[in-house]
Formats: C-alpha cells, sequence, structure tokens
C-alpha cells in the first residue's frame, strides 16, 4: 500500500519512512536516522515505550550533544528513562520532557511519527 499522504492545507507531502516497525522493540535499542532540521541534516532517534513509538532529535536540552552513549542506547539501566550519556540529564521516553538533571527544564524537540503497515514514518511538518 502507498504512502498516506498528509494534508497540510497548502500541499500534499507524503510521510518519510524511517523503518520497519519491528526494528524498534519496547525499551530496547533505539533505531537512529537523520531528518532535516533547519535547513542541516540532524541527528535523529525513534524509541518505543509504552507499546508506542516516540521519536527525537538526537540532542541533549542541556547543550547539542548526541545523547546516546553507544550507538541506539537511549535508555537508562532501569529502562524507564532516556538519558543524556554526557551530563546523566533524565528524560520521560513518552513525551520528551526533562526530569532532571542539567537539562533544567527543557526537553528533547519531538518529532511526529506514524506506525502503519508494519513500518515507522516520520511525518513531515511544513
Amino acid at each position: 500500500m502507498p504512502p498516506r499522504l498528509k494534508n497540510t492545507g497548502t500541499r500534499l507531502t507524503p510521510p518519510d519512512p524511517i523503518c520497519a516497525s519491528a526494528m524498534v522493540r519496547e525499551g530496547a535499542t533505539g533505531f537512529r536516522f537523520e531528518v532535516d532540521w533547519h535547513g542541516t541534516r540532524a541527528a535523529a532517534f525513534v524509541i518505543r515505550h509504552l507499546g508506542r513509538a516516540h521519536a527525537y532529535l538526537n540532542r541533549c536540552g542541556h547543550i547539542p550533544v548526541e545523547l546516546d552513549w553507544q550507538p541506539g542506547e537511549f535508555f537508562d539501566s532501569s529502562r524507564l528513562y532516556l538519558v543524556c550519556a554526557t551530563h546523566g540529564a533524565l528524560y520521560d521516553p513518552t513525551s520528551g520532557a526533562c526530569l532532571g538533571g542539567r537539562c533544567e527544564g527543557r526537553g528533547l524537540v519531538v518529532l511526529p511519527v506514524e506506525e502503519r503497515d508494519g513500518h515507522l514514518f516520520l511525518i513531515k511538518e511544513n
């Protein structure tokens, strides 16, 4: 089935495929990918938490460093929170909100995703 088009009011744009849904398991290693972010390529990732896929820019709210301590390793040892390997800041995996540490209330940048037909798609914002 072809990707569903999103009506943005000005034009229809197909969502960008990220990966197969099976590649992102509950509380496990996240899937890294790149997005166009304000005219440049930026690192991003998608994880699964409480049964849903959530995607974010791979950038700490404190300073713009990537979160993962090993490629795709975004969860802390309890597998309940996302953690910045550089600063130890903790983030809510379902919202990207800062929960504590040096992020000082600055959360992660949320990237809208859609899951269907066995795949994850990044929803393009116009």
